[in-house]
């Protein structure tokens, strides 16, 4: 019997035993300041339900100066890794062993214990492209030109992704043009740095257009773009994900154009780090959305 087909507790003992781990009930969190907001506990606990594993994921609300002392720490704790949101992901960096593409966007969301070293990852990059595959097929064909909106760490993530996928042009569209041109130094010529006021002309001939802002979140001011000279082949994405349907996406559905919202990218960059903690690889299934879009509409 091959590996892939021997039954979940046989594969995830083998997992753990390579890794270091004893074949026990483990934990993972997520680490942010503050953490209360993080829809990761619904999405990890589903799995662990869905997947009969023993194990939990609880938050964490970890002050920045305790951060370093905390995840030091993590196996004392009772956890075999955690993720990091805000304001913790360039210090997760610098505390673990990234791997490249952690590296390449300059912040960690992702760690785990691997027979006693504290590695990291980001997960946005697979969470990204991971999303626009199960939503919009052959996306990635002919990527002559996209055009992001935004220059932080999102932008970061979502940047490489392109990359990854073969994407020639990227005019990163941001207000400050100094976040934008170092975003140009760190990834490359393929980054072309641009104006806000020059965002319209741009969306002709873009093959992709993906907001990694926070205008059109609840309680943030309305993006204000008009897709007008978007091809009709043009997909749109939106990493806001409240409300599930921002003004950008409503606008994109109106006109007819392709879409992917920013709640499959949350789910889909989760998909890493279960494995690496619980050793199984986890599926976004149409009732784990069901599951978080009723926690974003209710307003937990």
């Amino acid at each position: 019997m091959r590996f892939e087909e021997t039954p979940w507790a046989a594969r995830r003992s083998c997992y753990w035993k390579c890794v270091g781990m004893t074949d026990v009930a483990r934990a993972a969190c997520i680490i942010g300041w503050p953490v209360s907001h993080s829809r990761s506990p619904i999405i990890h606990r589903y799995w662990l339900k869905k997947y009969s594993i023993a194990g939990d994921y609880r938050q964490e609300a970890v002050a920045p100066p305790d951060f370093a002392g905390f995840v030091s720490a993590l196996s004392e704790k009772g956890y075999v890794g955690a993720n990091v949101t805000l304001p913790h992901k360039v210090r997760a960096l610098e505390v673990s062993e990234p791997d490249r593409r952690a590296v390449a966007v300059g912040a960690a969301n992702t760690l785990w214990l691997d027979n006693g070293k504290l590695k990291s990852t980001n997960t946005d990059v697979e969470g990204f492209v991971s999303n626009l595959d199960a939503s919009v097929s052959g996306w990635d064909k002919a990527i002559d030109k996209a055009v992001v909106l935004g220059a932080g760490g999102a932008a970061r993530a979502v940047i490489q992704g392109l990359l990854e996928r073969g994407a020639e042009r990227i005019a990163l569209v941001n207000r400050s043009q100094e976040r934008a041109k170092m975003l140009r130094k760190t990834f490359g010529s393929a980054v072309e740095p641009a104006r806000w006021e020059e965002c319209t002309p741009l969306l002709s001939g873009a093959a992709l257009l993906v907001n990694t802002t926070s205008l059109g979140m609840v309680g943030q001011p309305e993006l204000e773009i008009n897709l007008r000279s978007l091809p009709p082949s043009a997909v749109v994405v939106d990493l806001v994900y409240t409300p599930l349907k921002t003004e950008l996406l409503r606008q994109a559905e109106e006109r007819g154009f392709r879409f992917a919202d920013g709640l499959g990218m949350l789910l889909h960059q989760a998909v890493r780090g279960f494995e690496l903690w619980f050793g199984v690889k986890p599926e976004v299934t149409p009732e784990l959305r069901a599951l978080v879009e009723r926690d974003i509409v209710e307003g937990h």
